[in-house]
């Protein structure tokens, strides 16, 4: 979801392909028509929305989605447009301007989460390995990676592996496997989280051209019981900041301001869907330490911060609704 300024609305995506104007006032809903058609089913469909750091000014919006190829192939898509408010929203323009490359089979592992960089030039991209594991070590591809790109989707100048040519120009960081969280701290530095096999959820702090392992290394299992190297095998690939075994599921995250709670003050705050609630972790230096974890009873799909520090949780699943946390 996004917030719309003035914070009385924001945009939400369902994975069927529905994009809604939701009130922060009262609740209702609007549908926006202009959307594209999603490859809807398993993991796939309509997925991230974020307004252009200019939003104000041009109205652009950015969404992800899955979307049909050839046959039974799929893959990620980014696009842009104008979104035009009103009693019957819509979406004007809608340009594709990013894709997974290449398509594959399977329903799984889109990851295609939307930030920012803080200074608006730029924007980073997650993109899963679509459970095909190997992609995540191939720079020929953009699969298994975080990518840094203009605004209009092209390679952003100064890449690390720019020399590369092709998809391999978008490249930021890889060795990544199912990114569900992209997010800047306060100090302006990148983190993603991640999750696991069977075991091994984590969070890293992402750096230009670093190896995050995946898949010659983890802290999980494959699902079949097979071990899989650990980290600790590995030194000369990036180790994760915090990891979990049991999983906690994640959805996404965000660092907080401590508006309202100062004591989570950038802290990161982590939504939960197979631990349905709330984690929340501390940043040591390079590193992340577990403090709390907020029960919510609903698997927790994605997290926002209003202006004055309370919280925005969105629910995964049927009937599944906008929560607003704040302090008593």
């Amino acid at each position: 979801m996004a917030i719309l300024p003035g914070e009385r609305a924001a945009l939400v995506t369902q994975k069927n392909g529905t994009l809604w104007v939701v009130s922060l006032t009262d609740g209702q809903k609007v549908a926006v028509t202009g959307v594209p058609q999603v490859a809807y089913g398993g993991q796939g469909g309509l997925g991230d929305v974020a307004l252009a750091p200019d939003f104000a000014a041009s109205g652009k919006v950015y969404l992800t989605w899955a979307e049909a190829g050839e046959g039974e192939l799929r893959g990620a898509a980014l696009g842009r447009a104008t979104f035009v408010p009103g009693p019957k929203p819509f979406l004007r323009d809608l340009q594709v301007i990013w894709r997974q490359f290449p398509k594959v089979s399977g329903r799984g592992h889109y990851s295609h989460r939307i930030a920012f960089s803080p200074d608006g030039k730029f924007l980073f991209l997650a993109s899963g390995e679509r459970q095909k594991f190997t992609p995540a070590q191939d720079l020929t591809v953009n699969l298994g990676k975080v990518l840094r790109l203009n605004l209009d989707g092209t390679p952003a100048p100064g890449n690390p592996f720019a020399d590369k040519g092709g998809v391999g120009a978008e490249i930021w960081s890889y060795g990544h496997r199912n990114v569900l969280g992209l997010a800047f701290d306060a100090r302006g530095r990148l983190w993603d989280l991640e999750h696991g096999p069977a075991g091994g959820d984590e969070i890293n702090l992402v750096k230009p051209g670093q190896n995050y392992g995946w898949p010659l290394v983890s802290n999980g299992d494959h699902y079949d019981g097979r071990a899989i190297p650990r980290h600790s095998t590995r030194p000369d690939l990036a180790a994760p900041a915090i990891s979990w075994t049991p999983v906690i599921a994640p959805g996404n995250f965000l660092f907080y301001s401590g508006k309202l709670w100062p004591e989570w003050k950038d802290q990161a705050l982590i939504t939960g869907l197979g631990s349905a609630g709330l984690v929340r972790v501390s940043v040591q230096g390079e590193t992340m330490r577990e403090e709390a974890r907020y029960p919510l009873g609903n698997r927790i799909r994605d997290l926002r911060e209003a202006s004055d520090g309370s919280l925005y949780a969105l629910e995964d699943g049927k009937d599944a609704r906008l929560l607003r946390l704040t302090r008593k």
